[in-house]
């Protein structure tokens, strides 16, 4: 195992180092790494490392929604108002449906196989692009007009929606029925995690203005916090839950509301963590990743995901009718709702794993989405926010 975290963050920082000289997003070498050394490339990761993949791809992102919670300005997301919740699940429901129109013209498959398809392939990532606003914000580009804060919200929220209709879609395939309380399911855990994480928040407010201890050990306190919601949401059986990773998001929005200055010094904690939790994502998502599916796709796999990408960019601009922003951020907008990884890589093989007879086409388009959308959007990002931005 010790051998793997080495070539884990050597490979994949120098791999990063690579691509930024080079004027490419970091995570493009990032991922490049992990497809080389894990179990469909060089296979020099060790079992141990991959079984746990998952659960330490979840505290990267732990961290940098906490990071993200801990410096988000409401003040620009309550100006916009009414887009911020459009864009939790109308980007999402435009992609669903472009990938029913075109999948079953295109590729042969029935109207619900899309849907399950479409479901996977919906979701934005977090991994990618909260980060990225996160830096938007550090630099206050866009920040007056709440453009990274909408985006980072509406993408922690985005994946709650997108994981529930992949789960009425399987229950469909396996013959079940779509569920009601399922749907019902999405508000109350939405609601329900900004309730906690916020309820959270303000109590470890208090609790550091009264007990005095290091900025370090505030941060070992509020990561292991934030691990106790994951478990408790992963464990809940019941048909009514709440969404943790929102909730570790509203704890960092919480304390800073109380406890300002601490949350500023927190920050950059969070900031030094995700140093190494980013090369551990990345890496790790680029080992999920099989080369060997992307041969399996033809021109029109290609099609069905640009139209897809298409349709839910269509579903931004529509989220974004109405606002004060002008034309260039709404493009930038569009664009930087666009990236995949996580999600895809975390459900894109369940449908396989299930014996569903699309299950190898969703799991290919799922690797295709990774591999065509995580480094150019990025990409895009990267390259756009400084010209389609103004900075505060």
């Amino acid at each position: 195992m010790l051998l793997s975290i080495s070539l884990i963050l050597i490979l994949g920082m120098f791999m990063g180092w690579i691509c930024q000289k080079i004027k490419l997003p970091a995570l493009l070498g990032m991922l490049i790494t992990g497809v080389i050394l894990g179990p469909y490339g060089l296979n020099l990761l060790d079992g141990s490392i991959l079984g746990i993949s998952a659960e330490l791809r979840k505290i990267a992102l732990i961290i940098i929604l906490t990071r993200a919670g801990l410096g988000l300005d409401l003040s620009g997301l309550k100006k916009i108002g009414r887009p911020a919740v459009l864009m939790c699940f109308v980007p999402a429901s435009f992609e669903l449906l472009g990938m029913i129109l075109l999948a079953p013209k295109l590729m042969g498959l029935s109207v619900l196989e899309s849907a399950v398809m479409g479901a996977v392939l919906a979701a934005v990532s977090p991994a990618v692009v909260v980060p990225r606003m996160v830096k938007l914000m550090d630099e206050g580009y866009g920040v007056k007009e709440g453009i990274p804060q909408l985006i980072l919200a509406g993408a922690s929220v985005d994946d709650v929606y997108v994981i529930v209709l992949f789960s009425t879609f399987v229950g469909m395939m396996q013959g079940e029925g779509a569920s009601i309380l399922k749907f019902v399911n999405v508000p109350v855990s939405i609601f329900g995690g900004i309730a906690i994480g916020l309820l959270l928040g303000v109590l470890l407010a208090y609790f550091f203005k009264k007990v005095h201890i290091r900025d370090t050990s505030k941060v070992l306190i509020i990561l292991s916090i934030s691990f106790l919601l994951v478990v408790i949401e992963d464990k809940l059986t019941t048909a009514i839950t709440f969404s943790s990773l929102i909730a570790v998001m509203f704890i960092g929005i919480g304390l800073q509301k109380k406890r300002e200055a601490v949350a500023e010094r927190l920050s950059v904690k969070y900031g030094k963590l995700w140093v190494a939790a980013e090369v551990f994502l990345f890496v790790l998502v680029g080992a999920t990743v099989n080369i060997e599916y992307l041969g399996k796709v033809g021109s029109k796999a290609f099609v069905v995901i640009i139209g897809a990408l298409i349709f839910r960019m269509f579903g931004v601009f529509v989220c974004l009718l109405g606002t004060g922003l002008k034309r260039k951020e709404r493009l930038f907008a569009m664009v930087a709702y666009t990236p995949k990884a996580t999600v895809q890589a975390a459900i894109g093989g369940i449908p396989l794993a299930l014996g569903f007879a699309c299950g190898d086409t969703v799991l290919t388009m799922a690797v295709l989405a990774i591999v065509l959308t995580a480094p150019l959007g990025a990409f895009a990002i990267d390259l756009s926010y400084k010209k389609l931005l103004n900075k505060q």
